[in-house]
């Protein structure tokens, strides 16, 4: 009887031990697997949108521009940046032309792509190894001519017409780009070294 006597305070005490050990395991494999899940649907580190026109798929769409102010103003010239894939395997294509309503789009270069091919508009920052060892890869460029003040953090709809995939709309965000970046820094007089304190 004494056995049992002094072993039944203890056994609250391991109950409560072991439902503990188990409340800190589900509660470790629910933060991984919130985590995995977050980790799940996270989109690559770019700077633009993607849509698809036909067989071609247009990525990392974004209109790069430096702003110093509450928005870049009517007026001034901004790129306009993004890579066009052509997923057929035996059809040419060819950007025939962009345009949007905040700006003339000028495209100069080849803008001819190959079956399996890929047209760089615009270098993307951080993008160009990996187009370097595309198969096909031909440089050209957009400019846009603004004729109304765009702002960070707002997109604006562009529109993409190919020879043979056709036309397709996709809204587009601006982004400052590295070097722009530092143009404005220098246009708002921020020097390097501003917040320096080396005395």
């Amino acid at each position: 009887m004494n056995r049992f006597k002094l072993r039944t305070p203890d056994a609250p005490r391991v109950g409560i031990a072991a439902a503990a050990g188990l409340a800190a395991v589900v509660a470790l494999s629910g933060c991984g697997a919130g985590q995995l899940s977050q980790t799940a649907v996270q989109q690559p580190a770019v700077n633009g949108t993607t849509t698809n026109v036909g067989q071609i798929s247009v990525r990392n769409i974004h209109v790069r521009a430096a702003q110093s102010t509450d928005y870049v103003e009517a007026g001034r010239d901004v790129e306009l940046l993004f890579v066009a894939v052509n997923g057929s395997p035996d059809t040419n294509d060819k950007l025939v032309s962009v345009t949007s309503d905040i700006g003339t789009v000028t495209l100069t270069g080849k803008t001819d792509i190959p079956p399996n091919g890929v047209l760089a508009v615009g270098e993307p920052d951080g993008q160009i190894a990996p187009l370097e060892s595309a198969e096909t890869a031909d440089a050209a460029e957009a400019r846009i001519s603004l004729t109304k003040p765009i702002t960070n953090g707002l997109t604006y709809n562009f529109t993409f017409d190919f020879e043979n995939a056709g036309e397709g709309t996709v809204s587009v965000p601006i982004s400052a780009g590295e070097s722009p970046r530092r143009e404005a820094a220098v246009e708002a007089g921020e020097e390097t070294g501003g917040h320096g304190g080396g005395h």
